[in-house]
This record gives C-alpha cells, structure tokens and sequence, in this order.
C-alpha cells in the first residue's frame, strides 16, 4: 500500500457501522510502549533516535496487519502535504510530524492499525474502529502487543507498569476513546452540563482532531484521563458505563426535538443539505457545521438518499490535505474552498 492508495479507499472508521453508530463515529484504543535502556524520544538526539528506530523498524514490519499489504513509512520521506493527509485521517499526531529525524509510523491496509515510532513514546499503537466498539478494540490491540511484547525488550516496573514519557500514561500505558457526534444536546443546551459531568468522573473530552482542538461540528473525542491502578478491563467498563448514559441522553435529547422544537429541526437540517448541495464556495469550517446538521438529518430519518458513510467520509475529505492531494497540486485558500464546495456537491448530488 501506498499513500496514494489511502485516497482510493474509504478509511474503516468512516463507514459508519458498528453499536451506536448513530451516535458514535469511532473506538480508538491506544497503547504507548517503550524499549528497556532507550532513551524517551523528546530527550534523544537524532542518532539515538535512529537507534531506537533500527530496534523497532524489523519487528513492526513483520507484524501480520503490517506485512499483509502494509504500509511502513518514515516521516522524513513524506511531503508535508502527506504528513497533515495522516493526521486528516487520524492515523498519526501533530506530534510525530514536528520533527523528521527517527521517526516513522506503520499502516495497515483498511487504516484500522497504525504504530507511532518515536513521537512521545517509542512506540504508540492505535487500533480504530467504527461505532462503539471499544471491547473489540481492546482485543485487537492486546494480540498485536503481545506480538511485539516477544520480540521487543519493553520497559516495565513491577511496581508501575509500563514506564512511559508522560506519568500519565504510566501502569497500563493505555488511553482508550470514542468519538461522539452529540448535536441535539448542543442544540437543546445540555451539553455543559454533560461535559463538566463526564469530566468529574475522570474522563477528558476533546475536539475532533484530538488533544488540543476544540468541538467543532458537535464532535466529542471521549477517553480515560487515568491509566495507573487499573487494569484494561476496568478502564474500558468505566468509559462504557459512563458512555451508555450520555447515549441515552443524547436520544432524549433528539426525541425532544423531534416532538418539540420540530420545525427548527427542519429548517437547520435542510438549510444545512441546501447550501452543501449547492454552494460554490465554502470553508472547512462551515463545513464542519454543516454535514453535522445533514448527519442529525440523516439519523433521524428526515434525509433519504444519502449513506451514513459518504457523509462521515466528507469530513475527512474536505480537509485541507486531502484536497490539496486529490488536486496534486498546492491549493490556496480560495482554492481549497472551491474544491470543497465542487467535492461536496459531487458526493451529494
């Protein structure tokens, strides 16, 4: 696999199936893992980055997910365009790009694995999933550890855990999210209220795009704030009992507009589908705003026509990177906008 090939592919947390899917975009389950004797990438020169990436390039690469149609890459080898294309599609962070000495990620074929070499930790692997599915996540990434975990010398305390760059992160070195499409709780203005709860009982929400963004479009990235002195299991109960509540609010909350407040419902949604139908320019923001209305439409049965997936896929599409791609070529502002407003109506129409 290529790069390019990511283009030609709908990524497999996009296509909008799985538990809750009405609800929840994705699952991400990530673990951070460290080699014994190494020194954190944030504290290592080049050289011992190159060090470390010699130890864990071989043994990533012969992972099955990686090696069956696979993609290894090192960072330095990208465009900057390619580089922001990965973080569009959430297979890497701002963090791993910052810097291109040592550093490399790997991609399995339908994007739901990918390890981080040497961004925070040596190594960070992620599993991603549609719909609520974080058990299944979990599963997946704990065979993938274990693999690594017999070939790789990974610092551990007894005492501690998985020894990580950041104490946070240290005992199961685990963050385990889900992302959350929650408009009719922003829309009847509830969702201070969940928020400021969710966060009191010890989880961090988040903007799309992760750590250090905001929630843009109605998206709430949802994960553990603790990983020392619980095992997995507890973690991943913990998100999903706490999740099954805010689901359940986010449905009344639906239901409210829908018997109470219906007329407003219409005009946003169709107001939203009229202008991506038919706009010829428009910013990713707006965008953003946009799909998450026609998205609400969609759930709740007022827009036919359209797929789940063509429209979790337009927010990824819409992206910066991902236009500027397609056109093979630098877009400026302006003309980012009006590809957008062009893909848009093509995907739509």
């Amino acid at each position: 696999m290529t790069l390019d090939d990511l283009l030609k592919q709908t990524s497999g947390w996009l296509k909008g199936t799985g538990p809750h899917s009405d609800i929840v975009i994705s699952s991400r389950v990530r673990l951070a893992r460290n080699i014994e004797k190494m020194i954190f990438p944030d504290w290592a020169t080049d050289p011992q980055l190159e060090s470390t990436l010699a130890i864990i390039e071989p043994v990533v690469r012969e992972v099955d997910e990686i090696k069956n149609k696979g993609l290894f890459l090192a960072i330095k080898d990208a465009t900057n365009v390619e580089k922001q294309l990965m973080v569009e599609r959430h297979l890497i962070s701002r963090e791993l790009i910052a810097k291109k000495e040592g550093r490399a990620v790997a991609i399995n074929s339908d994007e739901s694995v990918s390890i981080m070499i040497n961004e925070e930790d040596h190594m960070r692997i992620q599993v991603l999933l549609p719909g609520f599915a974080l058990e299944e996540c979990w599963n997946k990434i704990e065979n993938i550890d274990n693999r690594l975990e017999k070939k790789l010398n990974i610092a551990f305390s007894v005492k501690l855990g998985y020894l990580t760059a950041c104490p946070t992160n240290t005992g199961t070195g685990m963050r385990a999210s889900a992302m959350l499409h929650l408009p009719a709780l922003v829309m009847t203005k509830q969702i201070n209220r969940v928020v400021q709860a969710i966060v009191k009982l010890g989880l961090t929400v988040r903007g799309l795009f992760g750590e250090g963004t905001e929630a843009t479009g109605n998206f709430f990235q949802i994960s553990n704030q603790v990983s020392l002195g619980r095992s997995e299991h507890e973690i991943i109960d913990n998100i999903t009992r706490i999740l099954n509540q805010v689901f359940e609010y986010e449905q009344n909350a639906r239901q409210v507009l829908k018997t109470k407040d219906k007329s407003n419902l219409e005009d946003q949604v169709w107001r939203a589908y009229g202008i991506l139908k038919n706009a010829h320019i428009i910013s990713s923001v707006e965008t953003i705003k946009l799909l998450s209305n026609v998205r609400l439409g969609f759930d709740m049965g007022l827009i036919k026509g359209l797929a789940r997936e063509t429209i979790n896929e337009l927010f990824i599409l819409t992206q910066p990177a991902h236009l500027q791609k397609l056109e093979a070529k630098a877009l400026t502002a302006h003309q980012r906008d009006v590809k957008r407003a062009q893909l848009i109506r093509e995907k739509i129409k």
